[in-house]
């Protein structure tokens, strides 16, 4: 049997993830990235000396296929990654902190231990909790993640339920998706043991898999060229499935690059397919670092109270605690569009006081600003019955990335595991 080449477009972690798992197939595979490095939204950067990521991405113990390829390129996860038990706390030290075992009765126990809601709420989500999963966990795909909790008490919502919308789905809680929050707290805290798990990075993005990935393609005989953007991809005629990206014939092609440049190379062969990818709005993710010397926070991630008018950050991730610099903080602004909106200066500035008031007792400097990144496409807006573009555009040519039709948001795994089936797919096309 001949070897198939494969054509992967897009070098981020869905990309990686399907050269990979094409690779692993048997493919001979060449991956393209238009960019002078991979890991597309989720890398590393060095600004002024310092290395820096462009966002502070969290993994959960449910990415299983992130795992997996980290493991296959040889990254040590056990040592890259702090595992531990899902905690949300306030600056306070306050708050949900799941322990270990079955994920039911941890997720039972955890809510319990809430000390500081009246124990009416700790009951009222408990409740809710359980009506989702008599349901499994689905619901009307009209409903947003506000109209599903609206009986929650207005604690229960605003220092929980709030801060996992917008930290799973990028979207506010008035306009998110009730029908994929769900899905997502289904696997995320009731999937299995260790699933709800927290996994921070302890190495920077690129360490984890681009740098790492990189080395494994070359040595398993892939081609990897950066710097490099397709003009066009066009049908081969005489073949059911092959493909001709820019020059070069292909037996299959792996888009995974960003829905808009996917939505450009695909639209002379479909444009319907196009028009929905075109059509997807987007959130930005702001990211500001902070530093002060001594600084330590209550865990290594903390959630801070926040709102539209004058506080941005809904967490802050304390570097020192995840092998890097101490006293280094990043503060994450999710669903960032109004603050976008307003400028760098003011979002920098509203979240330098919203730090130093917040965090006052574990600061003993005032915060220093380091640098202000700002993924203004970070994530597709994920609202209720949003059309999505399917994985399937032709024989041998397939989607894969985060905003491919599926039943998760913008997240890393849901990236991974639509590039895996692709890549699936298009390096076995021949035997199916």
């Amino acid at each position: 049997m001949l070897t198939r080449r494969v054509a992967v477009i897009g070098g981020g972690w869905a990309g990686l993830s399907a050269a990979i798992e094409a690779t692993l197939a048997g493919a001979k595979v060449t991956l393209f990235e238009m960019a002078p490095q991979l890991g597309g939204r989720a890398r590393s950067v060095e600004i002024d000396g310092i290395v820096l990521d462009n966002g502070q991405h969290i993994l959960i113990g449910a990415y299983i296929e992130t795992l997996r390829m980290m493991r296959t390129v040889g990254v040590d996860v056990e040592s890259a990654l702090l595992r531990l038990p899902l905690t949300l706390v306030d600056p306070a030290g306050r708050g949900l902190r799941l322990p270990s075992g079955p994920p039911m009765l941890a997720f039972v126990r955890g809510v319990i231990g809430l000390r500081a809601w009246p124990i009416r709420d700790r009951i009222a989500l408990l409740c809710a909790a359980t009506s989702w999963a008599m349901r499994g966990f689905e619901c009307d795909e009209a409903v947003t993640v506000a109209q599903l909790t609206r009986r929650l008490p207005a604690n229960v919502r605003g220092e929980l339920i709030d801060p996992l919308c917008v930290a799973a789905l990028n979207t506010p809680a008035h306009s998110a998706s009730g029908r994929v929050f769900l899905r997502v707290i289904r696997d995320a805290l009731f999937s299995g043991k260790g699933s709800a798990d927290l996994m921070l990075p302890r190495l920077g993005l690129n360490q984890l898999l681009p740098g790492p990935a990189q080395s494994w393609l070359a040595a398993s005989g892939a081609s990897v060229r950066t710097g490099c953007r397709i003009s066009s991809i066009e049908r081969v005629e005489s073949a059911a499935s092959a493909w001709r990206v820019d020059h070069e014939v292909f037996d299959g092609v792996v888009l995974a690059c960003s829905a808009s440049e996917a939505a450009r190379l695909v639209q002379p062969i479909d444009d319907a397919w196009a028009a929905v990818a075109a059509r997807l709005g987007y959130e930005p993710i702001v990211t500001v670092f902070a530093r002060s010397a001594g600084a330590r926070l209550p865990a290594p991630i903390v959630a801070l109270p926040s709102n539209d008018d004058t506080q941005p950050a809904q967490f802050v991730f304390d570097h020192g605690q995840l092998g890097g610099m101490p006293g280094l903080l990043a503060f994450v602004v999710s669903g960032a569009a109004r603050w976008v909106s307003n400028g760098a200066d003011a979002v920098r500035d509203a979240t330098l006081a919203q730090g130093n008031a917040q965090l006052a007792s574990h600061l003993r400097a005032p915060l220093e600003h380091v640098r202000t990144l700002t993924e203004k496409r970070a994530t597709f807006r994920c609202t209720p019955a949003l059309a999505r573009p399917p994985s399937t555009i032709a024989p041998g040519l397939m989607a894969a990335g985060d905003y491919v039709s599926g039943p998760y948001p913008a997240t890393i795994e849901g990236a991974v595991r639509c590039a895996v089936a692709a890549a699936r797919i298009v390096a076995q096309q021949q035997d199916r």
